[in-house]
């Protein structure tokens, strides 16, 4: 049982996380560990990180639906893809031996970390390949599988999918940055909710660290997007890819 004081840590570590993720991306990399480092075994922790930040990924998405526009028909495709591979995930994260985890948690971080230091050239490829044409019903269909795989990730571990979804994204359709990052967010949204409602009745989520951490995310993203234009992303952005190795090679020599 978690005291009071602790608690409130992984409150302040949700409330990081919440503003590194609406400024740069990747703060699953300081929740997750911070959990850990609190003493809640891997998956209940990774369990009760998803749930918790679940509410940033709505924010986001609402933050950018205008740019959703014409975009019915792919959201109507590749969203239950999205929805389909966070609970397997999920199922994958619930059945599989909490032993695997442990040890596939350090390749994770270390994995997401990696997502998140290219994350600016995964950004520069897509835009180079966005036309800022439309795509017809053939290439959504065809994105279906890989963004499906994808968000069996998401589902699993999560910190880092939104890299690859974008990357996904830009391999099958032709417009703009912009465009593609709303639906990046729409789909990131599913593939996250799905997994949290999953999660809602593992056993394994840490409902007081969850609650308390939820009004921390929401708070973060909101400080986060306050002080965007004040705060240089691709400087927190590599102290967050630091971190993040940093806790990988930790957890690879001490898990």
């Amino acid at each position: 049982m978690l005291s009071a004081y602790e608690i409130a840590l992984a409150g302040l570590a949700a409330l990081a996380a919440g503003i590194i993720n609406a400024l740069a991306g990747g703060g699953t990399l300081v929740s997750f560990p911070a959990l850990i480092a609190l003493g809640i075994p891997p998956v209940p922790a990774n369990i009760t990180n998803t749930v918790a930040l679940c509410p940033g990924y709505l924010g986001g998405a609402f933050a950018q639906r205008q740019d959703l526009r014409g975009q019915g028909h792919r959201i109507r495709v590749l969203l239950p893809s999205g929805i389909a591979g966070g609970i397997a995930g999920a199922i994958l994260l619930l059945y599989i031996p909490p032993a695997v985890f442990r040890v596939l948690v350090p390749f994770l971080i270390l994995l997401a970390a990696a997502l998140i230091a290219v994350q600016d050239r995964v950004r520069t490829w897509v835009e180079g390949h966005s036309a800022g044409g439309k795509t017809g019903e053939g290439r959504d269909n065809r994105a279906v599988v890989p963004l499906g795989l994808a968000a069996v990730y998401g589902g699993y571990f999560g910190a880092g999918l939104s890299v690859i979804v974008l990357a996904v994204l830009g391999l099958f359709f032709d417009d703009s940055l912009t465009r593609l990052n709303a639906l990046k967010q729409c789909v990131s949204l599913g593939v996250n909710v799905a997994a949290a409602a999953f999660f809602l009745f593992s056993g394994l989520v840490v409902w007081p660290v969850a609650a308390v951490m939820a009004a921390g995310a929401l708070a973060g993203g909101t400080i986060g997007g306050k002080i965007a234009g004040r705060i240089d992303p691709a400087r927190l952005r590599w102290t967050v890819v630091v971190i993040g190795f940093a806790v990988g090679i930790f957890f690879l020599v001490t898990l």
